[in-house]
């Protein structure tokens, strides 16, 4: 991540343990500490609310509404912006049930980023397609997919798979 301390500019910055950044020429530490995000499995009377992904990584594959909680946020008011940025649709904090966390590999640009992802199911029996408003910058389109027909290898990450799994056994 980086070739030359961003402090003294010395090229004998050093990564350790998988997390840390040290400069011996200046004493520059930088933790590179997991990440933490949302995802949301929203149960509908047609079936499971998928997304697909419009960029990279994994673009074309199946996802689940959330993303990367900002700075100063928690994990339901990070998920709830991600519901409005991506869906246009408001969800309330209090219809939001955690069920699973998984530690995941996020690739982007080069930079595998840790993250500890936070998995929620959310109850919308009446919920369909005309209800949300997709940015098509991030999300190509949405599927409502009945359980007993899903394809998880068409799911995009290695945690949203075992999540959708262990919701699987949890509720059918």
């Amino acid at each position: 991540m980086f070739r030359y301390c961003p402090a003294c500019a010395s090229e004998r910055i050093c990564f350790k343990q998988n997390r840390v950044f040290r400069c011996p020429d200046c004493d520059f530490t930088y933790y590179h500490n997991t990440a933490a995000a949302t995802a949301c499995i929203v149960r509908t009377n047609t079936g499971l609310l998928f997304l697909v992904r419009n960029r990279d990584p994994e673009k074309g594959k199946l996802d689940l509404p959330g993303g990367f909680i900002d700075s100063g946020e928690g994990a339901m008011d990070g998920l709830r912006r991600e519901f409005m940025e991506e869906l246009g649709f408001d969800i309330k904090a209090e219809e939001l049930r955690l069920f699973a966390s998984f530690p995941n590999i996020y690739p982007y640009k080069n930079i595998s980023y840790n993250t500890c992802d936070l998995f929620f199911y959310l109850d919308a029996p009446d919920l369909t397609e005309k209800d949300l408003q997709l940015e098509e910058a991030e999300i190509s389109g949405v599927h409502f997919i009945n359980p007993k027909d899903l394809d998880i290898e068409r799911i995009a990450f290695e945690s949203v798979k075992k999540a959708v799994r262990v919701f699987l056994e949890m509720i059918y």
